[in-house]
């Protein structure tokens, strides 16, 4: 089990924060990984479009509605140059089951049998269109998944889960790896535009200091999360910066998607349930 230390919701930071907690990986002579990973894809669009361009230099996580995808989206991804991503399984139709005001699709209401059948249902769907590009790897909608089905997913030939704020365990299943993300770009509770350059640089400086100092996983990618359909120009105008700042540091490497999720698919079959 490892310790994590509480996120503070009023943390904020500047430009000159997250150079200089790079630097300090840098005296330390260790690479801060980061990785990205983006939600909601269901179909071709300009605003995923505009994601992807902004991504040219780095590999994004896609994670794809199966109960939504089609053929469409699996053209556009798979078109000769069309992008570097790869796609997770996000839910089976991003549909809330939940009775109270915390949307889930795999609340504990559920019975183990349907959780299990979106599982099989969705990984299924997703290797039909997208072959060898789909990791499997859930990413719940809303980022949760009760954790007594967690060992649902493994028997579904899903390995890993990609939730939000710092794991507490690598393995939080037997046959199940944990790697999340830690910064929302989106303001939910607002208006659902930028969260902001405080707020954003403060969640990636805090989790870089919190891995370097272990107050945190420090195997643990730092990961952003963005949503393409409600992105607006505060949001690109930040991830231009952020990659100018990070692709150009000697400390900073982001990482492809398969990399942050090896661990899981270590001489595992990936080709279909367990």
């Amino acid at each position: 089990m490892i310790t994590v230390l509480a996120r503070s919701p009023a943390a904020s930071a500047q430009w000159s924060d997250l150079a200089h907690e790079l630097d300090r990986w840098a005296q330390e002579g260790r690479i801060a990984t980061l990785w990205w990973r983006d939600d909601d894809a269901a179909a071709p669009s300009q605003r995923l479009d505009e994601l992807l361009a902004l991504a040219d230099k780095v590999s994004v996580a896609l994670a794809v509605i199966p109960g939504l995808a089609g053929q469409a989206l699996a053209a556009r991804l798979g078109r000769p140059g069309g992008s570097s991503a790869c796609v997770l399984q996000h839910g089976w139709r991003h549909v809330d089951h939940a009775s109270g005001s915390r949307k889930s699709e795999f609340p504990l209401s559920r019975s183990p049998e349907e959780i299990a059948d979106d599982l099989a249902k969705g990984r299924a769907r997703l290797t039909a269109l997208f072959g060898a590009s789909t990791l499997a790897v859930l990413a719940p909608p809303w980022n949760r998944f009760a954790d007594v089905f967690l060992p649902l997913l493994a028997a579904s030939g899903i390995r890993a889960i990609s939730r939000i704020n710092p794991r507490p365990t690598v393995w939080p299943a037997p046959g199940v790896f944990a790697a999340n993300v830690h910064v929302d770009l989106v303001a939910w509770r607002g208006d659902r535009g930028f969260v902001g350059e405080t707020a954003a640089l403060g969640g990636l400086a805090g989790h870089l200091r919190a891995r370097r100092c272990g107050g945190a996983d420090r195997d643990e990618p730092t990961g952003i999360l963005t949503h393409h359909l409600v992105q607006d120009e505060g949001t690109d105008a930040f991830l231009v910066r952020l990659l100018q700042l990070t692709l150009d540091h000697p400390a900073a490497r982001w990482l492809d998607p398969g990399e942050v999720f090896a661990p899981a698919f270590a001489g595992a079959d990936t080709t279909g349930p367990a």
